[in-house]
């Protein structure tokens, strides 16, 4: 039975933007029995718009707004609210102009909003980064006040191999510089 033949019976429509975070027993065949994707608007659909709309096929802003929709991100609806004349004084070239300008407005928070992101990562990265060393750092401090001046440690090592960690705190397995257990 096809979605749009439901007689008699109920139909349930479920939206969502993380298709991949459902649970797969809720979306198994015979639970959801219709997937749509419903994409950014691209030429072609503006286009079916422009004729539902204003009822034209071609204009001098196709071209422009062509253009805009390739490199923006645009769902149908705003293309569509954009196409709607709101008033009897609106014809065509406004309610496109109104388009060209929402896609510009559009582009340019994309824009803006990548330039964020992306710094916004690398201030995460450089953080992380610094953690590292500050880590690395405590480590080769400790490594050191361990060594002796004759370049042996003074942790006493257990018969297993296996040093008690001064202070506390775990056991750690000690090797010599040809990866055998050192004692």
């Amino acid at each position: 039975m096809a979605f749009g033949q439901l007689v008699g019976e109920k139909g349930i429509v479920f939206t969502t933007n993380y298709v991949d975070k459902l649970d797969p027993a809720l979306i198994r065949r015979g639970r959801m029995d219709k997937r749509i994707e419903m994409s950014y608007c691209c030429f072609e659909a503006f286009m079916v718009l422009a004729k539902s709309y204003l009822d034209i096929e071609s204009h001098a802003f196709f071209a422009e707004i062509n253009s805009l929709l390739a490199e923006t991100n645009m769902a149908s609806a705003d293309v569509a609210e954009n196409l709607m004349p709101k008033s009897d004084e609106e014809d065509a070239d406004s309610c496109l102009k109104n388009l060209i300008e929402a896609l510009k407005v559009a582009k340019e928070e994309a824009r803006k909003n990548a330039g964020e992101e992306a710094l916004l990562k690398a201030e995460e990265a450089k953080k992380k980064a610094k953690e590292e060393a500050k880590a690395e750092k405590e480590e080769d401090k400790h490594a050191k006040q361990n060594v002796k001046d004759d370049g042996t440690s003074d942790i006493g090592v257990k018969q297993n191999g296996f040093v008690n960690k001064a202070g506390g705190g775990g056991e750690y397995l000690i090797l010599n510089a040809n990866g055998e257990m050192g004692n």
